[in-house]
This record gives structure tokens, C-alpha cells and sequence, in this order.
């Protein structure tokens, strides 16, 4: 089983004479891989609200060193936990949460632990208002979301 940088599963897909590899933690993670095992650095696309992926160069992400970019259209941001902009999102949701739940400042702390551990957290922003918390995986089920990847291409033979 391959893994990222953080140890969780990568995913695998066969396209034509080719094994790609996604779910990488950061761009720098799938460079290492890539050089370690002799592949290239491609872009892949999910479209239409499936788990088929497409090569493509759309985002730009190896231009741009990202691993990881949704486009929703105009009204929806998708910010990863590895965005600089994420803490400041997750903070203020703390910050409601803790809130409505009228806690203690100390259990305050534990609502953040829960946040910095989701797995893989996105926050779902819809016209510069939270709208939901979900996953990388997930984020390419809604909102006709464009998903796009950083991912490691190898050659089956």
C-alpha cells in the first residue's frame, strides 16, 4: 500500500498504460515520490461528480506547485487545510461552535483538536459565508465541483 507524507492511504488508478497515483499531502510529497520511483508529476482532473479522473493542465497546479484545488464556480471557495487562509477559517468556526455550545474556555481546546483532525478538512465557503465543512474525497461530489490533483504517473510495465 502506497502512502502520502501523513501516512494515509494514496489513491490508485489505471488509465490506458499508466498507474497514477493522487491523494498526496502536499506538491513537495509527490515530488518525492515521483523521483523515488522514476515517475512524472501529471495534473488530474475529477469532473462531473464521479471518481473517473482525467489528465489534464486546466489548474495548473505543477506551474503553480499546488497538490490540491476545487473550482465550484464563482459563489463557492473550497479552502484545504493545508490553504494559508484554513486557520483563520477554522478559528472562527471554533469560535461559533464553542459558542452555541456556551462551553467552558478549556473545552474550547478540545473542539479545536477535533477540526485539526478531521481527515483531510475542507471548508466550504458560499458567497464569503461557511457554508459546510467536508473532505478532499468528498469535495468531488458537490456542487458540480472540478477537483483537481496533484498525482504521480507511472508506466504499468
Amino acid at each position: 500500500m502506497e502512502t502520502n507524507a501523513f501516512n494515509q492511504k494514496l489513491n490508485r488508478y489505471v488509465l490506458g498504460d499508466q498507474i497514477i497515483y493522487t491523494g498526496f499531502s502536499s506538491f513537495k510529497d509527490a515530488e518525492e515520490c515521483a523521483n523515488k520511483k522514476g515517475g512524472d508529476l501529471v495534473e488530474v482532473s475529477f469532473k462531473d461528480g464521479n471518481d473517473n479522473p482525467d489528465i489534464t493542465d486546466e489548474a495548473g497546479l505543477i506551474e503553480k506547485q499546488l497538490h490540491f484545488f476545487v473550482d465550484a464556480g464563482n459563489e463557492y471557495k473550497f479552502i484545504h487545510s493545508s490553504d494559508p487562509g484554513f486557520r483563520k477559517y477554522a478559528d472562527e468556526l471554533q469560535k461559533i461552535k464553542a459558542k452555541l455550545m456556551q462551553s467552558p474556555p478549556d473545552e474550547r481546546y478540545l473542539t479545536n483538536f477535533e477540526i485539526e483532525n478531521t481527515e483531510d478538512p475542507i471548508i466550504v465557503i458560499k458567497n464569503d459565508h461557511f457554508e459546510s465543512v467536508t473532505s478532499r474525497e468528498r469535495s468531488k461530489y458537490l456542487k458540480h465541483a472540478k477537483v483537481y490533483e496533484i498525482g504521480v504517473s507511472l508506466s504499468k510495465s
